[in-house]
């Protein structure tokens, strides 16, 4: 029991640190806002490529590739969007609410939160089926989010543009040319590639203190009731369902932390900017990246710990 207790402790504790960091960072004002949203951006358009593309790379296909799991997460996700935009608007009167609390739900910031998850517990070196379920994954949040946010604005769906935005997407390029790379056989010479290994190991622990250092607290009483809501959804019910359903078709080892990375991991960062942007509610947004992202330290290290416990992992 006690070995699994470290499992966990070791799963969430170094992410918690990092956080910390970057707290520390806006409390001695360290870096500006400007500034801050100047390094999201670099370690958005510059880190995550280097890294998806390098753990893509240098990975053995054979071995890492997973349909099974691929089709779960996807299948998963596109249903939990469906039953969300079936039962939110039944229990939220407010239209610029209800995309907000379906994107809050679903979405979870699975980059940043959850794959350090898996490689705390499996080393860095063993990410890349992990990564590899970002192809599949990213793409689907942004178009549903994209969808969920217009339907309740009353606005049009734009396809070209959606699809557009994900074609541009780093983490999405990042993946494309590491396949493109690996499959055609390009060899990249070390005194290049080494540097590229370099930015992918740096991009997580920036990307932490990065989130860290951004948290912003807005008004909680105006919708404590929906943030509640939000909260438990995001981190306890859609977790205990999705993972439930997993161990029942019997994902294990690491096909089955992956899934923790992703449904257990707090609400997206970006759900924030784009409820800002497409007339939601943007201080409810807030607030659900906010209270997941610190309160997922301590239902990522239980989840952890339970399955642990229960030799799944």
């Amino acid at each position: 029991m006690f070995s699994n207790f470290i499992v966990a402790l070791s799963a969430v504790l170094p992410m918690f640190c990092l956080m910390a960091v970057g707290a520390f960072v806006k409390m001695s004002k360290l870096l500006t806002d400007e500034e801050l949203n100047h390094m999201n951006r670099m370690v958005f358009r510059v880190f995550f490529f280097c890294m998806l593309f390098y753990s893509i790379y240098t990975t053995d296909l054979s071995a890492t590739f997973r349909p099974n799991l691929m089709l779960f997460g996807a299948c998963s996700v596109l249903l939990l969007f469906v039953l969300l935009m079936i039962i939110i608007p039944r229990i939220e009167p407010e239209n610029k609410r209800r995309g907000v609390m379906v994107q809050a739900i679903f979405r979870s910031n699975f980059v940043i939160m959850g794959v350090p998850i898996v490689a705390n517990i499996f080393g860095d070196e063993n990410i890349a089926v992990t990564t590899m379920m970002i192809a599949v994954i990213i793409p689907m949040y942004n178009i549903l989010a994209v969808f969920a946010l217009e339907t309740f604005r009353g606005g049009k769906i734009a396809i070209l543009p959606i699809l557009a935005g994900i074609i541009k997407n780093p983490l999405i390029l990042g993946a494309l040319a590491g396949a493109v790379f690996l499959n055609l056989g390009i060899h990249i010479p070390a005194p290049i590639l080494k540097p590229i290994g370099q930015i992918s190991a740096a991009t997580t622990p920036v990307a932490l203190i990065i989130l860290g250092a951004s948290f912003k607290f807005g008004s909680v009483q105006a919708h404590v009731k929906q943030l509640i809501k939000c909260v438990f959804s995001r981190l306890i019910l859609v977790p205990a369902v999705v993972l439930g359903v997993a161990v029942i078709l019997g994902f294990r080892g690491i096909d089955f932390v992956t899934l923790i990375a992703i449904f257990c991991s707090p609400c997206a960062i970006v759900s924030f900017a784009m409820a800002q942007q497409m007339g939601g509610d943007a201080d409810l947004a807030g607030n659900c990246v906010v209270f997941t992202s610190a309160l997922s330290c301590v239902t990522i290290f239980g989840w952890v710990l339970f399955f642990k416990t229960l030799g799944i992992f």
